[in-house]
C-alpha cells in the first residue's frame, strides 16, 4: 500500500528538477543575448564531466574544461614543445635535479565572491606550493598525486621564484608540469567551498565559471582579466563564451552536428562514420562544403586490457591464450572496414607511432593457426576443453569487440561480449573487477614513459595507471633505470626493452594506434589540432 504515494513523491521531485533545469538554462538564454551566436563555441560531451577542479582532471572529458579555466607553470604548444605560462622562465641545474621558475608578476585569479565579497588576487608562488601540496594530500585523494612522486621537496622562495627538488634526474618532468593536474589554485576558495569547489571552480584561465547544470549543460564565459595576448598584442581569447551540453548518444550528436546547433565534433563513431567519411577516411562530397576535417598523429593506443591478479582458473591468467587473443584477429581489416582508415593497427608493441620510441619491433600480425595452436596447447596443458572469455566494453567500441568476438571463436576461444555504461567501465577497470576490458591510454605528456608506467608494479590502481596489475621484475628494474637516465637515446632504447617484454607477456592485447581527427562548423577558425587532443580555444573564431 505504499508504493503508490512514493511513486507519487519521486515524480513530483523529478518534474521540480526538470522544472528548475528549464529555468536556468531559459534564464541563461535570455542573459545570452548580451553577445551573439557566433561568440560562443558550442561542443558536446558524450560522457558526463565529474568534476571542474583539476585535481580530478583524469580523462579528456574533464581534461578538456579543466584546460579552458585553469595555468599552470608550463604548457605544451600544438607541437607538444613545453612553453611558458604562469611561470615565464625557469631554469634546471646541471644534475637535473633542481628546477627555478620564475613568474609572471600580472596573473590574476578569476573574479570570485567569498564570504560576500566580490574580489580578485594575484597568483604568487606560494599559491603553488599550496597546490601542490593539496595534489598530495591523501585526504584530497587526487589520481594525480602520481605526478610528483620524483619530487624530494617544493619552495615558495619569494611572491615571484617557486623552486622544485627532484628525487633523481627525470627528463620528462617539465611534461609533466604542463598536465592539468598541476594547475594553480586560490587556497581561499578551497577553505571556503571545500568538496563543492569541484562545481565552484576558480582559476586563472582564458575562461570563467558561469553555469554548471549537471548532466545538461556546462556554460563557461570569457575571462577579461586573461594574462595571454596574440601576436598583435591582442588579448586572449576571443570567444565570449563557451556552451557544453552532455547529450550520452552519439548518433544525437552528429545530427545536432549537421543542422548547426554544435560547432565542433571529436572523434569518430560507428553511428555516423559511413555517413560523413568515404572507406579511404576522406570527407564524402556532400559535406565537403559544409564541414572542415583535421586530421593528425595521436599519442592514443586502444587496446584490451587483461587483469594479471584474477582468479587463477580464469583462462586469461595463461600468456598461451593472452598471445592467441594477440595472434587471433586482422588489425588492419578491423581498421579498414570498421575505423574507415582511421588509425594504424597496433602490430608493433604498446607505445604509439608517433613517439621517437617507437621503433616499429614485431608485435603480432594476424596469424590464426598459430592462435589455434596456442589455443590447443593450453586445452592440453590445463584440460580446459571449452576456455571462455568476456570482453567489457561500452557502446561506443561495441562494433570493434563483437567483430574480435567473431575472429576469436574462429580460433577455438568462445568469447562473450558484456557492454556496459562508460562510469561502470572506469569503476570496473580500476577495481580489477574485469578480467578482460576495452581502455586506451592518451599521452599525459610527450615520453613514452608515460606508457611503460601503465605496467610498473607500484603504479598499481588505485595508486597509479596500472589497471592490468601486471608485475615483471625484470621490468621493474629497466623502468627504474629508465627514469634515472638523462642520455636520451639510451632512456629510449631502455624504453624498447620493457615495450619488448610486453609484447612477450601480452598482459594487453593493442588494437590501434589511433589519430586525432576533428570535425568543426565551417565558420569556426584557429582551432589546433595536437598530438594529445587537449582542446585549446583561446585563438578560436567564429564568423
Amino acid at each position: 500500500m505504499q508504493i503508490k504515494p512514493t511513486i507519487k513523491i519521486n515524480v513530483r521531485r523529478n518534474k521540480v528538477v526538470v522544472l528548475l533545469s528549464l529555468l536556468i538554462l531559459f534564464s541563461c538564454a535570455k542573459r545570452k543575448s548580451k553577445y551573439t551566436d557566433k561568440q560562443v563555441f558550442r561542443y558536446n560531451e558524450h560522457s558526463n564531466i565529474t568534476s571542474l577542479d583539476p585535481a580530478f582532471a583524469k580523462d579528456q572529458r574533464n581534461i578538456w574544461a579543466v584546460n579552458q579555466l585553469y595555468n599552470g607553470l608550463v604548457q605544451f604548444d600544438d607541437s607538444l614543445q613545453v612553453k611558458p605560462a604562469i611561470a615565464k622562465k625557469w631554469t634546471i641545474s646541471e644534475d637535473g635535479k633542481r628546477y627555478q621558475f620564475e613568474l609572471r608578476n600580472d596573473v590574476q585569479f578569476h573574479k570570485h565572491i567569498l564570504f560576500g565579497k566580490d574580489s580578485t588576487r594575484n597568483v604568487v608562488a606560494k599559491d603553488f606550493e599550496y597546490s601542490f601540496n593539496r595534489l598530495l594530500d591523501k585526504n584530497v585523494a587526487s589520481p594525480g598525486g602520481w605526478v610528483l612522486q620524483n619530487v624530494a621537496n617544493f619552495k615558495a622562495e619569494n611572491d615571484s621564484t617557486f623552486t622544485i627538488n627532484l628525487k633523481q634526474p627525470f627528463p620528462p618532468f617539465l611534461g609533466l608540469l604542463a598536465m592539468k593536474y598541476c594547475s594553480v589554485v586560490p587556497r581561499e576558495a578551497i577553505d571556503y567551498f571545500g568538496n563543492e569547489f569541484r562545481a565552484n571552480p576558480i582559476g586563472t584561465g582564458p575562461f570563467h565559471f558561469k553555469l554548471w547544470v549537471e548532466n545538461t549543460k556546462l556554460v563557461l564565459r570569457k575571462n577579461p582579466l586573461y594574462f595571454e595576448k596574440d601576436e598583435n598584442g591582442k588579448q586572449l581569447p576571443y570567444l565570449e563564451a563557451v556552451a557544453v551540453t552532455f547529450l550520452p548518444d552519439k548518433q544525437s550528436e552528429f545530427l545536432q552536428f549537421i543542422q548547426g546547433n554544435i560547432d565542433f565534433m571529436k572523434s569518430l563513431d560507428a553511428s555516423y562514420k559511413d555517413d560523413i567519411l568515404n572507406t579511404d577516411g576522406t570527407l564524402k562530397e556532400k559535406y565537403a562544403d559544409k564541414v572542415r576535417m583535421q586530421t593528425g598523429a595521436y599519442l592514443n593506443t586502444e587496446y584490451l586490457g587483461i587483469y594479471q591478479d584474477g582468479e587463477e582458473e580464469h583462462p586469461t591468467k595463461s600468456k598461451l591464450i593472452r598471445q592467441a587473443m594477440n595472434y587471433g584477429f586482422d588489425k588492419e581489416k578491423m581498421i579498414k572496414f570498421l575505423r574507415n582508415g582511421i588509425g594504424t593497427p597496433a602490430t608493433s608493441g604498446f607505445i604509439p607511432k608517433g613517439l621517437p620510441s617507437f621503433n616499429n619491433q614485431q608485435g603480432y600480425s594476424y596469424q590464426p593457426e598459430k592462435a589455434k595452436r596456442l589455443v590447443s596447447q593450453y586445452k592440453e596443458e590445463t584440460g580446459d576443453e571449452n576456455p571462455q572469455i568476456t570482453i567489457t566494453t561500452n557502446s561506443n567500441y561495441l562494433d570493434l569487440c563483437e567483430f574480435i568476438q567473431r575472429e576469436l571463436q574462429k580460433i577455438g576461444l568462445q568469447t562473450n561480449v558484456d557492454v556496459i555504461p562508460p562510469s561502470t567501465l572506469r569503476q570496473g577497470k580500476a577495481s580489477g573487477k574485469l578480467p578482460v576490458f576495452r581502455a586506451s591510454w592518451i599521452a599525459d605528456y610527450p615520453d613514452a614513459e608515460n606508457y611503460v608506467s601503465l605496467f610498473y608494479s607500484k603504479n598499481f590502481t588505485p595508486n597509479g595507471p596500472n589497471y592490468t596489475h601486471f608485475k615483471n621484475e625484470l621490468f621493474d628494474t629497466l623502468y627504474e633505470q629508465s627514469i634515472k637516465e638523462i642520455d636520451v637515446l639510451n632512456r629510449r632504447k631502455l624504453y624498447q626493452q620493457m615495450d619488448s617484454i610486453i609484447i612477450e607477456e601480452a598482459p594487453v592485447v593493442p588494437l590501434y594506434y589511433d589519430e586525432v581527427i576533428r570535425f568543426t562548423q565551417k565558420n569556426v577558425h584557429g582551432l589546433g589540432i595536437n598530438p594529445i587532443d587537449l582542446l585549446d580555444l583561446r585563438r578560436v573564431k567564429k564568423n
